[in-house]
């Protein structure tokens, strides 16, 4: 027993010196409750929304400024006619419009209802209807307060639309989602063992006496997986259109484009975890482990970014998916053209020049 006591000590001790384990144990579970806890939820905060008034009357000013003054809802921009509806839906930055009917103020008094028609963006269908759900909630309440000092009922009825998705389909999300976390993953881990396999099977040497530059072994070793990872992307396309019905709106050879953009931008993410790393186990673990979590909560995947705290939403502008996302969702969906998503596209190009130029400086000319 004696034995076993200064055996369970040392493991203690042992456990204690050892910082990455103590982070492990202790620090792992506080950063992912505080990571989960503010990342899922079920409310809405600071949606941005566009106002389109006909009457611009007493009424319609007491209910806009009833859905702005709570939390939810921020007003982004008022606009002038219906044909400018479909235009900022595609700028992405635009959750809800609202539309009071022409006249409002008097068909109340006269006729005891009125009509709003509340049109959201269901590219992300969870959203949209919380959002919707919402703002109905909001007139329902200001409806209730009128009716209490009126002799008659009066009514405001919503009538609700869900633009590029009316059938509310949920894989309408998950397809471009999944897309960016499989094409993310798999390219990523893919190549993230590549030159650690080179290492470990001691084949490092023939490449060190060839005439090619670092660069050129970086490139060498993606080029490959760029065309296999495409295929990929092409089956994963083609299954969302013909299983599920998600159409392509937009140009088919954007979308092609963007992807072997996005393909090698996580190849090349891949390329820089190998040169940290000194076994295929360990490169497979930090690419699975450290973009897995940030592709899944912190892209806009599953939940609405803008409901985040602002750290996470910083930290969410370093998530490639982040903006790969976007992308399909405005080509497939929406049938935008480059010019809605040029931003986006030269972030990623960005990124992927950044990490392959950082590859190519971390690559080790000489083995260790």
């Amino acid at each position: 027993m004696k034995y076993f006591l200064g055996f369970v000590k040392k493991e203690f001790l042992h456990i204690i010196r050892d910082y990455r384990t103590l982070m492990l144990l202790f620090g792992l579970p506080v950063v992912m409750i505080l990571v989960f806890g503010y990342v899922i939820r079920n409310d809405i905060i600071d949606v941005n929304v566009a106002i389109l008034d006909h009457s611009k009357d007493e009424v319609t000013m007491e209910i806009t400024n009833k859905i702005l003054s709570s939390d939810f809802f921020i007003l982004r921009e008022n606009i002038d006619k219906s044909a400018d509806i479909d235009k900022i839906f595609r700028t992405g930055k635009i959750k809800e419009v609202i539309i009071f009917e022409a006249g409002f103020a008097g068909k109340l008094e006269k006729y005891g209802s009125a009509g709003i028609q509340l049109i959201a963006d269901a590219s992300d269908p969870n959203s949209a209807s919380l959002v919707i759900n919402y703002t109905q909630a909001i007139i329902a309440d200001y409806v209730k307060g009128i009716n209490m000092q009126m002799s008659r009922p009066l009514q405001i009825i919503p009538m609700v639309r869900m633009m590029y998705n009316p059938e509310l389909k949920s894989a309408f999300m998950f397809v471009p989602g999944t897309m960016a976390i499989i094409l993310m993953l798999v390219s990523a881990m893919m190549t993230s063992i590549s030159i650690v396999r080179e290492k470990e099977f001691g084949t490092m040497e023939t490449l060190l006496v060839s005439p090619l530059k670092p660069i050129h072994i970086i490139l060498g070793k993606v080029t490959p997986y760029v065309l296999l990872s495409f295929v990929n992307a092409v089956t994963i396309i083609l299954m969302g259109y013909f299983v599920f019905g998600l159409p392509v709106r937009g140009s088919v050879i954007l979308l092609l484009a963007e992807s072997i953009l996005f393909i090698t931008l996580a190849l090349s993410l891949g390329i820089l975890i190998s040169t940290f790393s000194r076994s295929q186990q360990v490169a497979m673990f930090i690419s699975a482990f450290t973009l897995m979590l940030p592709t899944i909560l912190l892209s806009g995947f599953i939940f609405p970014i803008e409901n985040m705290p602002a750290i996470l939403q910083w930290i969410s502008y370093i998530v490639p998916p982040r903006y790969f996302i976007v992308i399909i969702r405005n080509i497939m969906l929406k049938g935008t053209d480059f010019m809605h998503i040029w931003k986006e596209t030269a972030v990623i190009f960005g990124m992927a020049s950044f990490f392959i130029v950082v590859s190519a400086v971390k690559f080790k000319t000489r083995l260790e």
